[in-house]
């Protein structure tokens, strides 16, 4: 993976790609601290002005956007009560009292230094970690592949929403939304009901629009999307971080940002739920638990530490393996299949260059989102007072273009506004999409898999069962779908719904 670094490096300090990072990490805050709008918003409406840049540069700017994206919520969910993004949810528990109480700036420079500080852990991780992964990888053979997207996709239905058959059924309508086109396999079109527009199947991006841009505008829309009155805080006082709270918080900050990674890794659960995990085990290690939900700082570190180190934990089997972490992460995967890159175990032989810049970009967005948090805190706060009925005909006009410029055809506008209304209607009825979207993504991957496995056994869906590694991940999908039946039905998981 770092062969060749200073090639990357020269590439990654060139004034361009620092203006690409600074770009998308201010952009990723500012669209993370306004409530309704999210960094897979964000980044599907961005893919399409990517298309004419070199794909490497086009990572720059996507990669800050997660980075920023994911911190931006904390300042509003401090100041406002109102978390920019659910990563956040927990900041609002002890942020929003401590700025009650004339602490803002206390809260905010302990939040901010928790995202800073989870950030980096988690991509020393990614560093250490992604290599190796993918070198062991490369030992897969098509019904290990196979058996690893099987595990992925129980994974993501079974523990990243609040319940098992939804998220069994909004995977398998992913995978449903995957079949129309050509086969993978065969080359041969199918589902397509005589719509010549599908021969190809479901563009991704006219989908990923429709899902997070268009169902937000949907939102906005029918429901309201305001930002409500806002709450009265003390903005005097100034950030204050010490560095004796690196002593203070230092066990609550590693293990909170080696939940933020782990949870990252595991495909499909997200940065809030890495923050409600680790603010419940900050919770149950503290001295004074009762001071959680009434301004706790250990709450606020330990909130802001995981979700930011989830990035990091997410970028881990996206690189080594191309198997996406987040929902952000299939957006991602989807930008490198468009940019003509293989994402999968080769993509780190084949084109380094793509991986070492994902990963530089991770530090470089990282160190440019903490300066951005300490210097326009205040500006943000202003941002995400903006009313909806300027936010909505932007967004909306943002859309259509992006659909539209994919493949210059109407279709993939309709498709987009189609897929607006079903991820709005999924949300309505509490049915996850972040299953959706992953299924949409490896259904394709878990099917050619499978199709060149069984071609090499000739039919025989044996091999999988006999060979360790395939086995063992046979087993463990089994494993999971059991103890995700035996906690919800066995006890009452009265904290088991987490997102």
């Amino acid at each position: 993976m770092f062969t060749q670094p200073d090639v990357a490096i020269e590439f990654l300090l060139s004034p361009t790609a620092l203006l690409m990072a600074a770009i998308g990490s201010l952009l990723g805050i500012f669209v993370g601290a306004i409530p309704g709008l999210t960094g897979a918003m964000l980044i599907a409406l961005t893919l399409p002005l990517t298309y004419s840049m070199p794909s490497e540069l086009a990572l720059v700017l996507l990669v800050a956007m997660y980075v920023g994206s994911v911190s931006g919520g904390l300042v509003t969910a401090t100041l406002l009560r109102i978390p920019g993004t659910p990563a956040s949810m927990m900041t609002t528990l002890d942020g929003y009292p401590m700025a009650r109480r004339g602490q803002s700036g206390r809260a905010l420079a302990l939040g901010i230094g928790g995202s800073f500080l989870g950030g980096m852990i988690s991509w020393g991780f990614l560093v250490c970690l992604a290599q190796p992964m993918a070198v062991w990888s490369l030992t897969f053979g098509p019904f290990e592949f196979f058996a690893l997207v099987v595990v992925a996709m129980i994974l993501i239905a079974s523990v990243g929403g609040k319940s098992l058959s939804l998220g069994l059924f909004s995977g398998a309508l992913g995978v449903m939304i995957a079949m129309p086109g050509a086969s993978p396999a065969t080359g041969m079109t199918r589902w397509t009901f005589g719509i010549h527009e599908l021969d190809d199947g479901f563009k991704l991006l006219p989908v990923l629009i429709g899902l997070f841009a268009v169902n937000q505008v949907i939102r906005q829309i029918l429901d309201g999307g305001d930002a409500g009155q806002v709450a009265e805080t003390t903005e005097g006082d100034k950030l204050d971080f010490r560095i004796r709270d690196l002593a203070t918080h230092g066990v609550n900050l590693l293990r909170s940002a080696l939940i933020g990674t782990w949870i990252g890794i595991l495909p499909g659960i997200g940065a809030n739920v890495g923050s409600v995990i680790a603010y419940s085990a900050a919770r149950r290690a503290s001295k004074t638990p009762e001071r959680f939900g009434s301004g706790s700082e250990e709450g606020i570190v330990a909130s802001e530490t995981a979700n930011n180190a989830t990035v990091g934990g997410a970028l881990i089997p996206l690189v080594a393996m191309g198997i996406p972490g987040s929902v952000i992460d299939a957006i991602l995967l989807g930008a490198l299949v468009i940019h003509g890159l293989q994402p999968g175990p080769m993509l780190v032989q084949s084109d380094p260059l793509a991986v070492q810049t994902i990963v530089g970009t991770m530090l470089i967005a990282n160190v440019l989102t903490l300066l951005f948090l300490l210097a326009s805190v205040r500006v943000m706060v202003r941002a995400a007072r903006v009313p909806s009925y300027v936010l909505v005909p932007v967004v909306m006009v943002f859309c259509v273009i992006g659909s539209y410029a994919l493949a210059n055809r109407m279709f993939d506008v309709w498709v987009m506004l189609a897929f607006g209304v079903v991820g709005y209607l999924m949300e309505r009825f509490r049915i996850p999409i972040a299953p959706l979207v992953i299924g949409l993504v490896l259904a394709p991957i878990g099917e050619e898999h499978l199709a060149a496995g069984l071609m090499k056994s000739g039919g025989s869906l044996m091999p999988m069962f006999t060979q360790p590694i395939s086995l063992g991940l046979c087993l463990l999908a089994l494993a999971m779908v059991a103890w995700t039946l035996w906690r919800r039905f066995a006890t009452r998981p009265d904290s088991a719904d987490l997102t």
